[in-house]
Formats: C-alpha cells, sequence, structure tokens
C-alpha cells in the first residue's frame, strides 16, 4: 500500500482503497471473471495519448473474447453490453455522469476514481467538496452502481492510466432524439443512457 500512503501524501483530500469498507454505498470488487484477456488487449493494443483521454465504448476485438458472454449473463442478467476502454492522462475532477445501470472498470494500470451519489444532487448541481476519491490498485475490477457519479480515471503517474469500461449497449453513443425534458433530470441527458453535470470550464 506504499502507493495509497504517497498519493495521500501529495494530494489534498483523502485517497481510500476500492477494498475499504468506505467504497459499499458506491460500488464493489468483482472477482471470480477472468479479465486477463481483456487487459493483455489494453496493454499491447491500446495506447495512452499525449494529452486528455480517449474514450472508446465499444471494441470488437475485445467484445469477441469469453469474458464478455460471462459478464454479460453473469453481472448484467443477460443484457446486452458493450466492452471498450478509456485511457488518458487526466487530473481534475470539473464534472461527473451517470447511468441507468452498473459500470464495471478494470484498472489494467493503478488509478484513482472520484465518486459521488445521485442523491446528493440538487437542483441538477452537485458540490464537489462532497465527493470521494478512491484508488483502484492495477488488476482489480469493480462494479460502480447507477446511482454513482463518476467521470474518468484520474492518474496516478505521469505516464497516465488505462481502465476498461463495460456498460449496457449503446450507453455513451449520440443520442437520435433527445426531445422534450419532461423532468429537470432531462436537461443533463447528453448522450444515450449518459447524464452529466459540468462545471464551466469542462469545454468538452
Amino acid at each position: 500500500m506504499e502507493l495509497l500512503e504517497r498519493l495521500n501524501q501529495v494530494n489534498d483530500v483523502p485517497v481510500t482503497s476500492v477494498f475499504d469498507p468506505a467504497f459499499a454505498p458506491f460500488g464493489r470488487v468483482v472477482t471470480g471473471y477472468d479479465f486477463s484477456g481483456l487487459i493483455g488487449y489494453m496493454e499491447n493494443c491500446t495506447e495512452i495519448p499525449e494529452n486528455g483521454n480517449i474514450y472508446k465504448p465499444s471494441i470488437p476485438e475485445m467484445e469477441a473474447l469469453p469474458v464478455m458472454e460471462q459478464v454479460k449473463n453473469g453481472l448484467y442478467g443477460g443484457m446486452d453490453i458493450e466492452i471498450g476502454y478509456c485511457n488518458g492522462r487526466n487530473t481534475t475532477y470539473n464534472g461527473f455522469e451517470y447511468h441507468k445501470g452498473s459500470e464495471i472498470n478494470v484498472a489494467v494500470t493503478d488509478f484513482m476514481l472520484v465518486l459521488g451519489h445521485v442523491w446528493e444532487i440538487k437542483d441538477n448541481t452537485y458540490r464537489v467538496e462532497d465527493a470521494r476519491v478512491f484508488f483502484v490498485p492495477r488488476g482489480t475490477a469493480i462494479e460502480m452502481y447507477q446511482t454513482t457519479l463518476h467521470l474518468s480515471p484520474c492518474r496516478v503517474c505521469d505516464e497516465g492510466f488505462k481502465g476498461v469500461v463495460i456498460l449496457p449497449r449503446g450507453t455513451n453513443t449520440p443520442l437520435e432524439n433527445k426531445g422534450e425534458a419532461v423532468e429537470p433530470e432531462g436537461s443533463l441527458l447528453l448522450q444515450k443512457n449518459k447524464w452529466v453535470i459540468a462545471h464551466p470550464e469542462r469545454e468538452p
């Protein structure tokens, strides 16, 4: 746990391991699935951009691996899913998103996640002071519940981060027809199954 200790020394907010009981309201550590094929693909076939992040919601080569069907049936009850990735060098948390359905992340490298709860949203705004920061060690798979606010991982080293992202099929893809917002939440809908709250500085 030397890295976790170091992260707490150099950051001005507490950083907690996903293995700590404090993670329970946000998600859980997933065990029993063999994600080695996905990790191998990520290590050998994907790059970390020089600046910013790159996110790909669906990668056919990753979805062709046996773990695709195992996760689809075991973690999503037979619902269709997509397997993609997010790689980058992010160091900020000035936005949050959430989905209707759990998200599985597999840490190909060490990274941190900044998390909140949807029930802490008031008038379509969120106090970032209420967020918690969690450390996800390399090789760890986690499930984030649909009530968990999150966004891109944050790097823990200059080289950046790599992470597998598994979601219900179609999530984070363009909306064909957004339609009129029936409830205030509707104004947060940015893409399919993707509701977003962002600081004005987060131009994307």
